[in-house]
């Protein structure tokens, strides 16, 4: 018998990846302010997902929201507000805690539908020294495709395997699912799983219990 010890592997994993203006902001509350109301803020945010995630190639961020409004009936102006109030997006609760948390044992990424410039304010508001913010516009695709994932696997150098994912929208589900990303789906708002969409490895309203689950991610494979 050998009197090597066992080499220990590390329960957490090397890298999280983040979905940014959903699971970890609060852009519902910005773009049902440049709505005028929440139902309406609703609707819009419905139509700019169905956009993004249809489209597959970049086409302009704010071409697509733009879009979106006139679609449902929005003036000129509630695009404008969003941009006007870009830099306030408020920070879910427990987000910085949970990033915090993460800091001292893991890398740290975005993967945002979102422009370049955006994409880096946006990410700038948590205060965190991102080991690598991946926008779909510097991807040249919108997830789900797989390519936003893989470039920030990449730039991170860590497989898909000893990486997770926290994501905001059921859409994520797709992409993560086509790269091999375990998921958290940060569920904030209580949508419906998009239909044909994978299950996320765990499910909750809050980013509380994504903690424990990251922590405990090699022990629970």
């Amino acid at each position: 018998m050998s009197d090597t010890p066992a080499r220990q592997v590390p329960a957490w994993p090397r890298a999280v990846l983040f979905d940014l203006l959903t699971a970890l902001l609060d852009s519902w509350t910005v773009w049902n302010r440049a709505a005028g109301s929440e139902n309406a803020g609703r609707a819009w945010r419905a139509e700019y997902l169905r956009r993004t995630y249809g489209c597959g190639a970049y086409v302009s961020y704010e071409q697509l929201v733009r879009m979106a409004a006139d679609q449902v009936g929005l003036p000129s102006s509630a695009p404008q507000a969003l941009s006007d109030e870009w830099c306030t997006l408020p920070v879910w609760d427990g987000a910085r805690e949970l990033l915090a948390a993460l800091r001292p044992h893991c890398k740290l990424a975005v993967v945002t539908n979102c422009s370049a410039t955006l994409g880096h304010q946006a990410a700038a508001l948590l205060g965190v020294d991102w080991d690598a913010v991946v926008t779909s516009e510097e991807a040249g695709f919108y997830k789900p495709d797989p390519r936003p994932y893989r470039m920030a696997l990449d730039r991170l150098g860590v497989p898909a395997a000893d990486a997770a994912f926290v994501a905001g929208s059921g859409y994520d589900l797709f992409g993560t699912a086509a790269v091999g990303l375990r998921t958290f789906w940060h569920n904030r708002v209580g949508l419906a799983r998009p239909e044909g969409a994978p299950s996320p490895e765990r499910e909750a309203p809050s980013l509380a219990p994504a903690l424990d689950w990251l922590r405990h991610f090699h022990t629970t494979a």
